[in-house]
């Protein structure tokens, strides 16, 4: 908590909040976005589910989001797995025009940490002490997260390295635990699985929203393969969801509804499942940017203006900054990356 001691005049003190006004985005309260990304199988047949997830990784990190807020998890090295005729590198279409497997990939959990006690201790940041700043999901009540799981699944579950299986109730468990403990403002459950559906139906947290690629009782499928690699690529709930993303840019004002009127089961061959989107509170889903959680940037506004000499006391009256007279030159719009802690 900050106090500002100057001689401002009224019309000052109006100029600066109207300042503070146009830099808050008024569609969603939310001041950081993070993002949980987990691929749960491993083995070479399942290279569709490592492409799955690094589509979803290559997507939030080109509208913004850095790497130090986004929590990557992987269980198998698609990249350098012999079978690779493309050493070093993944894609998530055969004809290969985009490489999301780029070399400054941050990959937080791999192989053998890929389990389902480590991902929900991600979630409710209850690892052991000493766990580095990048392994941790370190959000608050004014976090919007985007979660995305990838994998094999059934009715109430989803497998982690074919050894163990993660319930759909101790999911939605984890969740409630996260409301409580004001974990998050907004979160976005995406999950790309064989009758997803059943892992987003018992969600019952506020301000949660759950989408299933696949209803209860169907299978989630492949899109398309690579004949020189030898097996599917991408899937197609998560390709259809990326071939929209990509228009998506910075500025865009495109909202989640949009993003779910383009799932046609024609298309996609299975038909989406949603958690209770009456639990999500805040606002109709016409008004839910795509940013909101793909992205992370602020609008801010530069002034020609020259602003008094002002003293900001930290409470207590111990000095924290003097901020001096400086000219702030106009230009156009700009949008600024979150940035890192």
């Amino acid at each position: 908590h900050y106090f500002i001691q100057s001689n401002l005049s009224k019309d000052m003190l109006l100029w600066l909040v109207l300042l503070a006004l146009l830099v808050h985005d008024s569609s969603s309260v939310h001041t950081n976005n993070w993002v949980v990304i987990v691929d749960a199988s491993r083995y070479w047949f399942n290279y569709r589910h490592v492409a799955n997830a690094l589509s979803i990784y290559y997507s939030v990190k080109r509208l913004g989001i850095p790497d130090s807020h986004i929590i990557l998890m992987l269980s198998d090295d698609m990249a350098c797995n012999p079978r690779n005729p493309t050493s070093a590198q993944i894609f998530n279409n055969r004809d290969r025009h985009v490489q999301i497997y780029p070399d400054d990939v941050e990959v937080d959990y791999r192989d053998s940490e890929v389990t389902v006690e480590n991902f929900f201790r991600v979630l409710t940041d209850r690892l052991p002490e000493g766990t580095p700043r990048s392994k941790r999901l370190m959000s608050d009540e004014n976090s919007n997260i985007l979660v995305y799981l990838t994998g094999h699944g059934g009715d109430g579950f989803l497998k982690f390295q074919d050894t163990e299986e993660m319930n759909a109730m101790e999911l939605s468990d984890v969740f409630q635990q996260m409301h409580e403990k004001k974990r998050y403002n907004e979160l976005l459950f995406l999950i790309d699985t064989c009758q997803a559906g059943s892992m987003v139906l018992p969600i019952k947290s506020p301000n949660i929203i759950g989408v299933g690629s696949s209803s209860v009782g169907q299978d989630s499928l492949s899109h398309h393969g690579d004949h020189e690699i030898g097996v599917y690529v991408i899937d197609r709930w998560t390709y259809f969801t990326l071939d929209f993303l990509e228009k998506i840019q910075p500025n865009s004002k495109a909202t989640l509804k949009q993003l779910f009127q383009i799932y046609s089961t024609a298309d996609i061959r299975s038909t989406p499942q949603y958690s209770d989107l009456s639990l999500f509170r805040h606002r109709p889903l016409d008004k839910v940017l795509i940013t909101d959680f793909f992205g992370s940037v602020r609008e801010t506004q530069l002034f020609e203006e020259v602003l008094p000499d002002l003293e900001i006391l930290v409470e207590g009256g111990s000095h924290l900054e003097n901020v001096t007279q400086s000219s702030i030159s106009v230009e156009n719009l700009q949008h600024v990356s979150q940035l890192p802690f």
